[in-house]
C-alpha cells in the first residue's frame, strides 16, 4: 500500500472554522485527520502542501518513521503549526492502517483499557444565574465534572475585560455555586490565560479552601518557570498543555510538578504518536490526561482513542451538553461520529478512528476566516481572549 494524495477541507461550521485532511492510497484506503489550531487554518494547509511531496509513495503503516521525518527532516524543527499539520497527518495514517487491518486504532496503541471515556460539561455563563440554573442542570443529568468557563465580560461588551473585576465577581459565583452543589461534583474553571500570576493568587485567596478542584491555565504558558512559582503559592490543582505542541513542552510541567493534569490536545500535540509518549511521560509522574476536546467529530474520535489506551485518563473536553450546543459536531458534515450515552463516550468498535466527513460538501462550501475573539482593558490596552 502507498499513499497517493492528501487532500485539505478547511471549512466553517456554526462559528468556529475546522481543518480536516484526507489522505488517500493506491488500495481505496483513506485515512482521516484533523487540525487543531482554529482560526489559522490557511498556515495548516500551506505546511501539508511542503509535506505532501515527501509523503507521496510512502508506505502508510510506517508511521512512526513519517512522524520522525516530517518533524526532524528540517533544519526548524516544530512550532504548533508544523505540528499541527504532523498531527492531522498522524491520526490519518492511523486510521488508513485500523481500517487496513480491521480493528480500532485502540487497538494499535496497546488496546483498549476501559468501556467508555468519561467527559466533562464546559460551562459557559455570563451572570451567577446563569452558573448555577445550568450547573443545576448538568449535575441533575448525571455530568458530575463541571468545567466552568467565565464570560461574564459578553454580557457588557465583548471586547472589554478587566481582571481584577472579573475575578471579584466571578469568586463569589463559584463560592456559592460550591455550597449549592455540595462537596460531591468536580467543579474547575478555565481562565483561558487571561489573569497574571498576582491576580491568580487573589482569585484563589477569595474563595474557602475545597471550592475548587482545578484551575485550567490561568496565566500563559511560554514560561514554566512562571507557572511553578504559582505552584508554590496557591493550593489548587493544575490543568495545563492544551497549546502544547510536543513531549518537550510538556517535559518541564511533568518533571517539576507544576501540573496535575495534562491538557493534551491530539491535534495539535503531534498526533497520536506523539500524544502517547506524553501519556507515559505523565503516568510516570502520576499525572492523568485531560484532553483538549474544542474543534469536532475527528478530533473527538482521536482523544477517544487516545483515551482507551491509556491508564492515566482522567475526563476529555465536551462542548455539547444538556446546556451548550455549539453544533461543531453538525451531521451534515459528520454523518458517521462518535456516539454520547450521558456524560460518556462509548467506544467505537469498528475499524479506525470510527469517523466519516463529507468531503463533497466541504467542497461545495466557501471558506472564510474566522477570527477568535479580540478583548481589550478599559485603557485600550490588548488582553488574552
Amino acid at each position: 500500500m502507498k499513499i497517493t494524495d492528501i487532500k485539505s477541507f478547511p471549512v466553517n461550521i456554526a462559528e468556529r472554522s475546522q481543518l480536516n485532511i484526507k489522505i488517500e492510497t493506491d488500495e481505496g484506503i483513506y485515512g482521516w485527520g484533523a487540525s487543531g489550531i482554529s482560526g489559522r487554518e490557511l498556515a495548516v494547509i500551506g505546511a501539508i502542501d511542503h509535506f505532501r511531496p515527501l509523503l507521496i509513495g510512502k508506505d502508510p503503516f510506517q508511521i512512526g518513521a513519517i512522524w520522525q521525518d516530517l518533524y526532524r527532516g528540517q533544519y526548524f524543527e516544530g512550532g504548533r503549526v508544523l505540528t499541527a499539520a504532523i498531527s492531522a497527518i498522524d491520526i490519518a495514517l492511523y486510521d488508513i492502517k485500523g481500517k487496513a487491518l480491521g480493528v480500532p486504532v485502540y487497538e494499535l496503541l496497546g488496546g483498549k483499557q476501559r468501556d467508555y471515556v468519561d467527559c466533562f460539561a464546559s460551562l459557559l455563563f455570563r451572570s451567577k444565574e446563569e452558573l448555577i440554573e445550568k450547573a443545576r442542570v448538568l449535575v441533575k443529568e448525571g455530568w458530575n465534572v463541571l468545567r466552568l468557563a467565565p464570560a461574564e465580560y459578553l454580557g457588557k461588551s465583548e471586547s472589554i475585560f478587566e481582571p481584577r473585576e472579573s475575578i471579584a465577581i466571578v469568586s463569589e459565583w463559584v463560592t456559592e455555586l460550591r455550597k449549592e452543589l455540595g462537596s460531591l461534583p468536580t467543579i474547575g474553571i478555565d481562565y483561558h490565560h487571561r489573569l497574571t500570576a498576582a491576580e491568580t493568587v487573589s482569585f484563589i485567596n477569595r474563595m474557602p479552601v475545597g471550592t475548587l478542584d482545578f484551575i485550567e491555565e490561568p496565566i500563559r504558558d511560554e514560561t514554566p518557570e512562571a507557572y511553578e512559582s504559582l505552584r508554590k503559592m496557591i493550593p489548587v490543582p493544575f490543568a495545563l498543555g492544551e497549546e502544547f505542541a510536543s513531549k518537550w513542552q510538556f517535559l518541564p510541567y511533568l518533571e517539576r510538578g507544576i501540573t496535575q493534569f495534562a491538557r493534551i490536545d491530539v491535534c495539535n500535540v503531534g498526533g497520536l504518536t506523539e500524544a502517547m509518549k506524553v501519556a507515559a511521560m505523565a503516568e510516570a509522574h502520576y499525572i492523568d490526561l485531560m484532553p483538549h476536546n474544542p474543534i469536532g467529530p475527528i478530533c473527538t474520535a482521536a482523544s477517544l482513542h487516545l483515551a482507551a489506551a491509556s491508564p492515566n485518563f482522567g475526563w476529555m473536553e465536551e462542548l455539547h451538553t444538556p446546556v451548550e450546543n455549539p453544533g461543531f459536531d453538525n451531521p451534515k458534515y459528520y454523518p458517521q461520529q462518535p456516539v454520547m450515552e450521558g456524560s460518556r463516550y462509548i467506544l467505537p468498535s469498528g475499524p479506525g478512528l470510527g469517523v466519516e466527513f463529507n468531503e463533497e460538501l466541504a467542497s461545495k462550501t466557501t471558506f472564510k476566516m474566522v477570527e477568535t475573539p479580540r478583548l481589550k482593558r478599559k485603557d485600550g490596552s490588548f488582553t488574552n481572549w
